[in-house]
């Protein structure tokens, strides 16, 4: 029996896995936290875990990733970073201000310099707030706060989902280099 954990078939027709392209980057970012002293805590939705995955994969991680959670439901909102409904009163998922309030609640839980929070609709159709597959929202709380919107146009749940992760790391690496 054979097992590929997270690879689909490149355009050529042969295998790629889903993290070649972000784990150079995610090197690139382990050695910056690590030589500034530097800590990250993640929240991703449409991701499933990839930018904690790419992360994770660096050997050491230990030294500056503090942790993450996957907040794809209200449930998981609630029980993960303790955010009640109180807070969504005036906002909403897929949103900038959602996903820089993930991330500021996950730096906060987790003590970190950096939160890194991604939230939107990977596919293949869009989310019940009338995203389009595709959308996805970013955030960045620490030192510096950013945000970003990114809007693939694409219906292809796994190309998102690693577009998400690459551009939620790209902000990161962007913002701490």
């Amino acid at each position: 029996m054979s097992l590929h954990f997270c690879r689909e078939r490149s355009r050529d027709g042969g295998n790629t896995d889903l993290m070649d392209d972000v784990l150079p980057l995610a090197q690139r970012i382990a050695d910056q936290l690590r030589d500034r002293g530097e800590t990250i805590a993640i929240a991703e939705s449409s991701t499933g875990g990839l930018v904690s995955a790419a992360l994770l994969a660096v050997p050491g991680a230990s030294s500056y990733f503090l942790g993450g959670a996957v907040v794809y439901t209200r449930a998981a909102r609630v029980a993960l970073l303790a955010i009640p409904d109180a807070a969504m009163a005036s906002m909403r998922a897929a949103t900038e201000p959602y996903a820089l309030l993930l991330a500021r609640t996950a730096r906060e839980r987790f003590a970190a310099t950096w939160g890194l929070a991604e939230t939107g609709a990977a596919g293949p159709t869009g989310n019940r707030y009338g995203d389009q597959a595709g959308h996805c929202c970013l955030a960045l709380s620490g030192p510096l706060e950013r945000t970003l919107t990114l809007e693939t146009g694409a219906t292809d749940r796994l190309a998102n989902m690693r577009a998400f992760a690459a551009a939620a790391l790209a902000l990161l690496a962007d913002t701490i280099t």
